[in-house]
């Protein structure tokens, strides 16, 4: 993949500024302690050349989810953090390739008379978005997962289902060993020995012709493209559970695949040395695929609500 084309403007600390002067001091206590939440959103060209964001309103609503975990306070609505970024897209001009968005919630600096240490009360909060050309990026005829020996955090460890910052050292753990052994991604367990999720996507799995998930308990990040490909997977009258997968559901699964905003929807042929299915990506996930592209390219107005275009947000 070639380096992606950086919108040279930032969302910082309540005011738009040139990307370099987008900085944090040395001193942050997220970077000291991990103490920050972020989400990953999508804005995709459309047919009249405009970007629209793919459900940017659950995002922000998951972020601020996330950062009441930490006791960060924002001080945005849903609604203002759409219109801010949408300003922010609108800077990168009209023409481009598709975006991806990355808002960033943080601990800033401890307040004074706050004694230093690891801790959510008595320390500013900061935040700031940033963006970059991003197309599809993982390749669509299939990749090959290892089977990680690390273990997804349990919930009265980690909060797994909010997206924060010092959490991701456990899934960039799991990928470098994956990489090193000639791995594209890498699936992960919980402590229980269920199928949890990939490092940056949910794993989704066709058994038997129903399209089978786990679980927000399993210790997942219960993902929004995982939701949009449960309701198209409705729509398209594929049966579908929600509930407990193992190794072995996985080596005897007719198809898996990965879903994520990033990943968006990647078949998995392979998984720690064993074919899955023929090898090849399987009908189930090929039409889940295609329907999801119809969906975040406006072609398919039955879920043209989850489209938020930019045009319109700068507008207002």
């Amino acid at each position: 993949m070639t380096t992606p084309r950086v919108i040279p403007w930032a969302y910082h600390e309540g005011r738009f500024v040139p990307l370099a002067d987008a900085r944090v001091p040395v001193t942050t206590q997220a970077l000291q302690y991990g103490t920050g939440v972020f989400e990953g959103i999508r804005a995709y060209r459309q047919p009249d050349g405009g970007l629209a964001l793919f459900r940017a309103d659950d995002h922000y609503r998951r972020l601020l989810d996330s950062c009441a975990m930490l006791r960060i306070e924002v001080g945005l609505t849903v609604e203002e953090l759409c219109a801010i970024t949408a300003e922010l897209l609108g800077r990168a001009g009209p023409d481009g390739g598709d975006v991806y968005v990355r808002p960033l919630a943080y601990k800033l600096r401890l307040l004074p008379g706050t004694p230093p240490g690891v801790q959510l009360r008595g320390v500013s909060d900061a935040f700031s978005i940033n963006a970059f050309e991003m197309g599809s990026y993982t390749d669509k005829q299939g990749i090959r997962c290892a089977l990680s020996a690390w273990r997804r955090p349990p919930e009265d460890v980690l909060p797994v289902r909010a997206k924060i910052t010092g959490g991701y050292v456990n899934n960039a753990l799991a990928l470098d060993d994956a990489r090193a052994s000639g791995y594209a991604d890498a699936i992960l367990l919980n402590t229980r020995g269920q199928v949890a999720e990939a490092t940056t996507a949910n794993v989704l799995a066709v058994r038997q012709g129903t399209l089978v998930t786990p679980p927000a308990s399993a210790g997942i990040l219960a993902g929004i493209t995982r939701d949009t490909v449960l309701t198209l997977a409705s729509d398209l009258g594929v049966p579908a559970e929600v509930r407990e997968l193992t190794r072995d559901d996985l080596f005897t699964a007719e198809e898996v695949f990965l879903a994520g905003t990033g990943a968006e929807i990647v078949p998995v042929i392979e998984l720690a040395g064993r074919a899955i299915g023929s090898g090849r990506p399987g009908p189930v996930t090929t039409s889940l695929a295609a329907a999801y592209t119809d969906v975040v390219r406006g072609r398919n107005p039955r879920h043209a609500a989850w489209l938020r275009p930019v045009a319109e947000l700068v507008a207002r």
